[in-house]
């Protein structure tokens, strides 16, 4: 029996539960602050110094108020969300939600396994052994492991992202001129605002929502676990936009300083960034496992998600607590996500700009996947749950202006770029 429904009157029970309910929050962050969200960051830092911190703070309560929706979405419906908006909206739209989604999901895995391939590198192993290695565990992991043993394998591999916290704080960057040049912000530059756009794209991903509205219900999560739910989720969208913090802080420092403007073309050189402070073979090793953390934990999350959504549209069995016999439509594709994404990882591409143009993507999708969340937060939640009043109005004044300034900096970044 699951310990969300253990009857105790024991103080411990207390604690029990908690562990039992943190989880779904947790994972889905620190996959946010995937291999392409890293890079963004590195990039990010090493163009524009400090111009893009500020940015990294304001989203950290947007990411809350985003992912707070699917939390009560599913602890009020027990659907995912795929399966939510085909029975609001119709079949019609459910695809169109989940099309978008599979778009998301395919762009964040190859940049996820292309993280892990440019680790690979840093260490002289080849793409496709990389690769091969990679798939072939998270493979053998889903396909035998319940949704509470994939859980804490996610945790486990995401918190070594917590290397890059320790980057940062070894560059010893003074507050008072760090925050100043954070202030000077160049909205006409295109070069800026499509970065700008891709850090939005980094932070809330259509994937995101999905996703923890899904693990929210494979856990068995109800009403009476929304408040430490929250808390979860909360923490996690903290955690994750330091990470990202983290990372830009580090390139600024070096690359930024020395070489304004300069790109980055290789996961190497990002890599690069990190050895003034810590020495090349720390350097490099706190990378390898921050950027395999950020890889690793992300795959899982965007490969179970796109399997799930087409699942809760098409109507077969979609989650972990199935065996593969009960659910081989789900188990097959997430293979087939996983295998194609390694194939055309394995071939000769340029890993950083992959990743810094899904973000981009990604924010050109937000208008289509927040406006389905708000829809639903409105109309398929009752009662206290339900989105209304003057919340509600700063709900979608928030989602109007992230969603309208990732779209306006991608076009903008992209027509003049």
């Amino acid at each position: 029996m699951s310990l969300l429904h253990r009857r105790s009157d024991t103080r411990p029970r207390l604690w029990r539960v908690m562990l039992a309910v943190l989880g779904p929050g947790l994972v889905v962050m620190l996959a946010d602050t995937d291999a392409g969200s890293v890079i963004t960051a590195a990039q990010s830092g090493a163009q524009w110094g400090y111009r893009l911190l500020l940015l990294q703070v304001v989203l950290i309560p947007v990411l809350y108020i985003v992912q707070e929706l699917t939390v009560r979405l599913g602890v009020a419906t027990g659907e995912g969300h795929g399966q939510l908006i085909k029975r609001r909206f119709g079949r019609g739209l459910a695809w169109l939600s989940v099309a978008t989604l599979t778009l998301s999901c395919l762009g964040a895995l190859l940049t996820e396994l292309s993280g892990m391939a440019g680790v690979g590198l840093l260490f002289g192993v080849p793409r496709w052994i990389t690769m091969a290695i990679l798939l072939g565990g998270l493979i053998v992991m889903v396909w035998s492991a319940s949704y509470t043993g994939v859980e804490r394998v996610a945790l486990a591999v995401g918190a070594f992202e917590f290397a890059f916290l320790l980057v940062a704080l070894r560059t010893h960057q003074a507050l008072g001129p760090l925050i100043d040049h954070s202030l000077h912000i160049p909205l006409h530059d295109p070069g800026y605002l499509y970065l700008a756009a891709a850090n939005v794209g980094a932070v809330i991903m259509p994937w995101m929502v999905f996703y923890q509205q899904s693990a929210v219900v494979d856990k068995g999560l109800g009403v009476e676990h929304l408040a430490m739910a929250r808390i979860d989720t909360a923490v996690g969208a903290v955690l994750t936009q330091l990470i990202m913090m983290s990372v830009l802080i580090a390139t600024a420092a070096t690359i930024g300083r020395s070489n304004p403007h300069a790109p980055l073309d290789t996961v190497q050189q990002i890599a690069g960034a990190l050895t003034p402070f810590l020495g090349q073979q720390t350097g490099r090793l706190l990378f390898a496992l921050g950027m395999s953390g950020a890889a690793i934990v992300a795959t899982i999350v965007v490969s179970l998600t796109a399997a799930r959504g087409v699942g809760e549209v098409m109507g077969f069995k979609h989650s972990l607590e199935h065996h593969p016999r009960e659910a081989p439509w789900f188990y097959g594709i997430y293979t087939a996500l996983l295998v194609l994404g390694g194939v055309v990882v394995a071939s000769d591409i340029n890993l950083v700009m992959l990743g810094v143009a899904m973000e981009v993507m990604n924010a050109i999708l937000l208008p289509l996947v927040l406006g389905f969340l708000y829809l639903l937060a409105r109309r398929a939640l009752s009662g206290p749950l339900r989105l209304q009043g003057p919340y509600a109005a700063f709900v979608l004044g928030t989602i109007v202006l992230t969603a309208g300034f990732g779209l306006y900096a991608a076009v903008r970044g992209i027509a003049l770029g």
